[in-house]
This record gives C-alpha cells, structure tokens and sequence, in this order.
C-alpha cells in the first residue's frame, strides 16, 4: 500500500493549524561553543527574559551515540544539523572544512526560498562560510538560492580587524555583526534571520573552563540584549510577532573545557532559549536535539514541506501538539524492535518502511505500510523478512508529526 490518504490527511491537520495566525518573524541566533552547564550558572540576564516568556531547556548535539547517526560535536556541524534538521549522516557535513554538504538535504533557507519565495531571509555571520558553504548561496546544487540580505566575511579583513593570538579581533567581529542585525531587524524586519556570533567557543579553546570563557558569556548576553530590544521597537511600534531561538552548537570536554569534538556527556550536551509560548511536552520534559530547532521554525512560518523531505527530519517540533518523539529502531534476524516515546493517549500510529535511500541521491523512495497501531503502546516488532534489505528506513506518523529512524543489517 502506497502512503498518500494517511499523509494528506496528517497534513491538513498540519496545515490547519496555519492558518489561525498571522505568520510570526523568526531569528535563530547560535552562540558557539556554551554547554548547558556553563550558561546555567554564569549570569545571563537577557537569555533569562527570553526564557522567561518562553521556555529554556537542556538540549544535545551528536546524534544517537554509538549508533547510524552519530554526529561529531564540531561546530559546522552543528550548524549544519540545525539548519537541515538532519544529523550528518544525511546532510554529510562532518568537519569544519565543510567538504562535500549534501544540498538534496535542505536548510531552513532554501524551504523559505521554494516553498515561500515572499519571506525575507537574513544571515549575520562572523564566519562566511556559513553562507557560502553551508547556505550553499548561489550554488547549482542550491538551485542558487540568494538570500534577501547578508552581512558576513569580516573575518577576511584584516585592516579593520587586525588578528592576533588572543582573539580580540572575533569579538570586534561579533560586535560589529550584533550592532548590523539589531539595527537591519529594528528598520528592516525581515521574516528569517540567522545571527552566529563566534567568541565564546574562542575563549572556551584557549582557557577552558575559567573566568575569560565565562566573561565572553557575559559579553554574549549582552549582545543578545540589543537583538531583544530590537525585536521589541518592532513589535510595539509595528504590532509584529517576533519569535527567537538561541542555542549553542555543542558543549566542551570535562578535563579542561578547552576541547570537544567526541561524544562525551558535556561534549553533547547543549541548550535552547526561546521566546515562543506554544511549547509542547516534548520541550518541557525531554532534551530535544538541536535537530528539533528546524522543524519548529518551519512550523512557525508555514510552511509544511511535502512527505518525501518531511519525513527525513530526524528531529520534531518543539511547539503545539506531538504524538511521537525518539523512535528508534534494532534489527535482529529479520526482526525490528521499534521504540517511540509516545506523548497522546488516544491516537494512532501509521508505521511505514522504505528499503531504499534513493532521496539521498535525489530520488524518491517508496514506502509501505506495514503497522497501524495505538501511539500508547510505545513499542511494536515487525517482521521485515519478506522486505528483504541491509537498511530499512521507517517512519512513525501520528495525529500531529511523523518521526523516522533507521535500521540497519550489522
């Protein structure tokens, strides 16, 4: 059985939903390089405002440690990971190098582009190839995607901002790029907007867990009290709803704080901030992934992708009602113990499975049906010897999301 009934009914829920609201503005900052313990106990006054209209919870980076999706805690990766929702297993960026990104997955930007060309997109970047590489701005692979504004690329002058060992330049730079964004949201407003701002992962690297690392978390927060303050002129002077979240690209090794890169606990271990006020238990009660932050936003903007690249997200929204977060999925002798965490008492669960990964390579795959059973029941095993694979892709689609996992032949 083809999935097309289940899908469009799922997605007129989706779609429902858009149309009770006018679209709200969204800015998603990342500050590099601040596990979630560090920014709990250095003072972060405006971080606290945010969260105080929305909601702050600890996060992760890294993928499912041990298993098909782990995700090295390296900033572009990070990045990466949150602007495709996808760990890097799909959007293959592994490194900072940024060798070979899989554009078949794409970032919020390019969703914005196709499925909403009228919204007007930002980035304000210490770092270019935020923009050139990971963006893939005016790339074929992108389908030359261009962004409504950028500012980005200081860290190539050397006039203005001259280098040196201790680093200075890069908070000259995150100033420079802070003071750019709040003034262009305060006049322009535009409909999404990215802002990565670099000098704490600096810090971090160079003196570890210490007063500089913590005091550059200390600048940090200032830097996202003028963002505040700019999204605020716009909502009282224009009556426009701004939604903001900030997060951190992955934590620091427990020895010194200065490294990071592995899987350790404190390595992985993230957050979010946001102002948002719809948040569901999932964000509440769970650590979400920095893959969730996707997902959400493309929520937030209404846009809802059709199946095929909706159901590669790995991660979920972190607003309104779920049905299902955290499948996961173990084969064994032609046998998959599926899991889930199930957050409706009433629904059920469409379970489908591909043996394919074409979309990868730009095709489709094709799913069947294979389950329709209570989400409540949390777990169910399918029998996948008459679908005959050594990776068996399979989604879990509720009322209100649909989540994927892998399983594959050791």
């Amino acid at each position: 059985m083809k999935t097309t009934l289940t899908w469009l009914v799922w997605a007129s829920f989706y779609a429902l939903g858009f149309s009770q609201t006018n679209t709200p503005k969204i800015l998603f900052v990342i500050v590099d390089g601040i596990p979630a313990d560090v920014i709990e106990k250095v003072p972060t006054p405006n971080l606290d405002a945010i969260s105080a209209e929305g909601g702050y919870t600890r996060a992760y980076m890294g993928g499912e440690k041990g298993g098909y999706s782990e995700t090295p805690t390296i900033s572009a990766v990070g990045y990466n990971s949150l602007l495709t929702g996808t760990w890097a297993h799909k959007h293959n960026v592994w490194g900072n190098d940024i060798k070979e990104p899989n554009y078949r997955y794409w970032t919020l930007f390019r969703f914005a582009k196709e499925y909403r060309p009228e919204l007007k997109t930002a980035i304000f970047s210490t770092w270019e190839d935020n923009r050139t590489k990971l963006v893939g701005e005016g790339l074929p692979e992108t389908a030359k995607i261009k962004l409504d504004y950028h500012f980005d690329g200081f860290e190539h002058d050397t006039i203005t901002f001259p280098h040196g060992n201790d680093r200075l330049f890069i908070h000259k730079i995150d100033e420079h790029v802070t003071n750019e964004a709040a003034r262009y949201i305060k006049k322009e407003s535009p409909d999404l907007s990215w802002v990565y701002l670099e000098y704490t992962d600096d810090m971090g690297h160079q003196y570890g867990d210490s007063d500089p690392f913590y005091n550059a978390v200390k600048t940090m927060d200032g830097q996202i009290g003028r963002l505040w303050q700019a999204m605020h002129y716009r909502k009282k002077h224009h009556n426009e709803d701004w939604q903001v979240y900030i997060t951190t690209d992955h934590g620091r090794n427990s020895e010194t704080g200065k490294g990071h890169g592995g899987q350790s606990d404190r390595e992985r271990l993230t957050w979010i901030s946001t102002n948002a006020k719809n948040l569901n238990p999932y964000f509440k009660g769970q650590s979400p992934g920095i893959v969730d932050i996707a997902p959400t936003l493309l929520k937030a903007l209404r846009i809802a992708p059709e199946k095929e690249r909706m159901w590669e997200f790995d991660g979920v929204a972190l607003t309104d009602s779920i049905s299902v977060a955290n499948a996961k999925a173990i084969l064994d002798n032609d046998i998959i113990e599926l899991t889930w965490d199930a957050f409706e008492e009433e629904g059920m669960l469409t379970i489908w499975i591909a043996t394919t990964n074409v979309f990868a390579e730009g095709g489709t795959d094709e799913y069947t049906l294979v389950d329709h059973i209570p989400v409540k029941l949390n777990k169910t095993s399918i029998d996948v010897s008459t679908y005959p694979s050594n990776l068996y892709k399979i989604v879990l689609e509720g009322k209100h999301n649909a989540i994927n996992t892998w399983a594959l032949k050791k």
